[in-house]
C-alpha cells in the first residue's frame, strides 16, 4: 500500500507543470553551459563548469528515476522510444570520461542533451512524429523530384556545357547548379549567361522553378501539415480517453474507421 502511494506520488510529479518546466529550464541551462565551454574562458570559470555539468547530470538521474518508479507498468517505460533515449543519455553522462581518449565522445553526448527538449515538451514531439510519419509519403515526392532533376541536368549539360563548364560540365556538376536554380542563390545570373547563346533558355529555368521551388515543395509542405493535422488529432483523443471526456459514441466511431482502414489495406493485398 505505501508502494502504491508513492508511485502516485511520483507519477503527480512528473505530470505535474511545473516539475516540467523545471527540468526544460535545466535542459537550456545544459545547452546553454556546453555553449560557453567552447569559448576561451578562465581556468578556475572551467572547474566550476564541470561540477555545474555534474550537477546537471544528477538533476537529469533523479528526473528518469522518478518518471521510471512513477510508471505502472515498469516494462512500458522501456517500451517508449523516447524514455530509452533519456535513459542512454543520462547513463552515458554519468560515465567519467572527461579526462580520457573519450573525452570528445563525451562532449558530443552532453550536446545530444539539448535533444531532450523534445522528450519533455509533447507538441514537440508530435512535430517529430509528424515528420517521421510523413517520411514515406515524401519518399515519392523526392524520387519523382530526382528524375526532374535528372532529366533537366542532362539537358542543362548537353546544351550549356560548351557556355559554362563550371556550372554545366557534366551531369552531377548540373544537378548542383540546378539545386542552386531551385533555391534562387542567384540564379537570374546563371540564367542571362546561357541566354546570350540561347535567347530562348529562359523557358528551361523557369518550367524547372515551377516543377521544383512551387510544385514539388508545395506537396511537401502539403504531406507534413496532413500528417501534423493528424498526429494532433490522435494526441487530442488520447487526452481525451485519458481523461474519461471520450463518449462511447466517439469510441465506436474510432474502431469503425479502424475496421474500415483494415478492410481496404486487405482488399489492395
Amino acid at each position: 500500500m505505501n508502494y502504491q502511494k508513492l508511485q502516485q506520488t511520483f507519477l503527480e510529479l512528473r505530470s505535474n507543470r511545473a516539475f516540467e518546466l523545471f527540468v526544460v529550464a535545466i535542459i537550456i541551462f545544459s545547452a546553454l553551459v556546453i555553449g560557453a565551454k567552447t569559448y576561451n574562458i578562465p581556468e578556475n570559470v572551467l572547474k566550476a563548469m564541470e561540477w555545474l555539468d555534474l550537477l546537471i547530470t544528477t538533476i537529469f538521474l533523479v528526473e528518469i528515476i522518478i518518471r521510471f518508479l512513477g510508471e505502472e507498468n515498469k516494462k512500458d517505460f522501456f517500451k517508449q522510444g523516447w524514455n530509452i533515449f533519456d535513459s542512454l543519455i543520462v547513463l552515458i553522462s554519468l560515465i567519467p570520461i572527461d579526462n580520457s581518449e573519450m573525452a570528445l565522445v563525451g562532449r558530443l553526448i552532453r550536446i545530444f542533451r539539448v535533444l531532450r527538449m523534445i522528450s519533455i515538451i509533447p507538441e514537440l514531439r508530435v512535430l517529430l512524429n509528424s515528420l517521421v510519419k510523413a517520411l514515406p509519403q515524401l519518399g515519392y515526392v523526392v524520387l519523382l523530384m530526382f528524375i526532374i532533376f535528372y532529366i533537366y541536368a542532362a539537358v542543362g549539360a548537353t546544351f550549356f556545357a560548351s557556355i559554362n563548364s563550371t556550372l554545366w560540365g557534366d551531369i552531377s556538376i548540373s544537378m548542383l547548379t540546378l539545386f542552386r536554380v531551385m533555391t534562387f542563390e542567384d540564379w537570374t545570373d546563371v540564367m542571362y549567361e546561357t541566354m546570350e547563346v540561347y535567347a530562348f533558355s529562359w523557358i528551361y529555368f523557369i518550367t524547372f522553378i515551377f516543377f521544383t521551388a512551387f510544385a514539388f515543395l508545395n506537396m511537401v509542405i502539403g504531406i507534413i501539415v496532413q500528417v501534423m493535422e493528424e498526429e494532433n488529432e490522435k494526441e487530442k483523443k488520447a487526452k481525451a480517453v485519458a481523461q474519461g471526456d471520450l463518449t462511447i459514441e466517439d469510441l465506436s466511431a474510432q474502431i469503425e474507421e479502424l475496421k474500415t482502414m483494415i478492410q481496404s489495406k486487405n482488399s489492395f493485398r
